[in-house]
């Protein structure tokens, strides 16, 4: 198979969808290798890596898209990056297309079939292709939160794990997932206050026993976050329904009660964001205030450790990318249910049903 990687063109993103590692190993395979000029440069890979590799190395986008079948991303694809796609093109990269409809249409409108790496599934239930970036984006919200207390940054002026004979900051997490329990591994490093909300009863048990009295556990109804926005310094939104938008949890007349400059990490921001004041920022231009409450929205968090997270996506990945190579697209997702759930847009039709729900499409399985 043919299969081609291109530099990211998502405003500051420096990731990279294949590293020189996977090349080799594709090429071992007996498929052919096109890497854009520069695509690896954000992680420090250089084209002699991926040539080295047995890479062909192309001059820009358009040049990789004509040679390879398959296209292998990080990001979702930017307007000039779709008009490239063709029918016979498989992408494979992160699309969360439920809050994005000008990106879904100009996917449907391709007909190339195209696999989101956030709803691949394992056969535990997990989302394996999602998990890295999780942990990477819960380990950093404690990092970006500590920071925006600063008073510098416009922030409380605490420090998040206090000091003897001052209280540490209260640090609410909505959503025990695999970004919230990242996110408490951080915390309660700093010392802390945390407690993790979540509507998963055997989640809170498992979390409980994990943890044992480093954190407090709660049922995340209604009155719950209402109480935890009032009362925490930090709350970092950590929800995940696969595929689907983002519930709102956080209302705009809770904020009001949330003390000024306190801080709100929004991990859900690719899903559309779990609170009611969020909109995506970049990195470049991280944080906005909303009533005193400082929100962080940066909708590609990993992308600021660009090379540790490049790494840990494309360790995930590549049993996935290979077995699309070796097999082809449609046989490796008859023979792998898990893959075959990462199918969101096949011959200009939505094949997720949440994406269908949530953007109000016709769904065909």
């Amino acid at each position: 198979m043919r299969i081609g990687t291109v530099t990211e063109i998502k405003k500051l993103e420096r990731r990279v969808g294949l590293t020189p590692a996977v090349v080799a190993t594709l090429v071992a395979h007996g498929h052919e290798l096109f890497v854009q000029s520069g695509a690896g440069a954000g992680v420090g890979l250089s084209d002699g890596d991926y040539a080295a590799a047995g890479a062909t190395i192309l001059p820009d986008a358009a040049a990789v898209f004509e040679a390879a079948e398959t296209i292998v991303k990080v990001k979702e694809p930017q307007a000039p990056e779709i008009a490239l796609l063709k029918p016979h093109h498989v992408l494979f990269t992160y699309l969360h297309l439920a809050p994005d409809p000008e990106q879904t249409r100009g996917l449907m409108a391709s007909g190339a079939t195209c696999i989101a790496y956030e709803t691949v599934t394992s056969n535990s239930g997990a989302l394996p292709l999602l998990k890295p970036m999780s942990e990477v984006a819960g380990r950093m919200s404690v990092q970006v939160a500590s920071h925006y207390l600063e008073k510098e940054q416009g922030g409380r002026g605490e420090l998040l794990g206090g000091v003897p004979g001052v209280a540490p900051c209260k640090v609410a997490i909505l959503g025990g997932g695999v970004s919230g329990i990242n996110a408490a591994q951080m915390a309660t490093g700093q010392r802390a206050d945390v407690t993790i909300y979540d509507i998963n009863n055997e989640r809170l048990a498992e979390l409980d026993m994990h943890f044992g009295s480093q954190i407090k556990t709660a049922y995340a109804s209604k009155a719950a976050i209402a109480e935890a926005v009032k009362t925490s310094q930090v709350v970092i939104g950590a929800v995940l329904v696969p595929g689907a938008a983002a519930p709102k949890l956080v209302t705009r007349d809770m904020l009001k009660t949330m003390m000024r400059g306190s801080v709100l990490v929004d991990i859900a921001i690719d899903q559309g964001g779990c609170f009611e004041t969020s909109h995506a920022t970049t990195h470049d231009d991280p944080v906005y205030e909303v009533d005193g409450i400082i929100h962080y929205c940066v909708a590609n968090m990993p992308g600021a450790v660009a090379r540790t997270s490049a790494f840990a996506l494309n360790n995930a990945t590549l049993p996935f990318v290979l077995k699309l190579a070796n097999l082809g697209a449609e046989a490796a997702m008859r023979a792998d249910k898990h893959l075959a759930n990462g199918l969101n847009v096949y011959k200009g039709k939505i094949a997720f049903k949440a994406v269908a729900d949530d953007l109000d499409l016709p769904y065909e399985a």
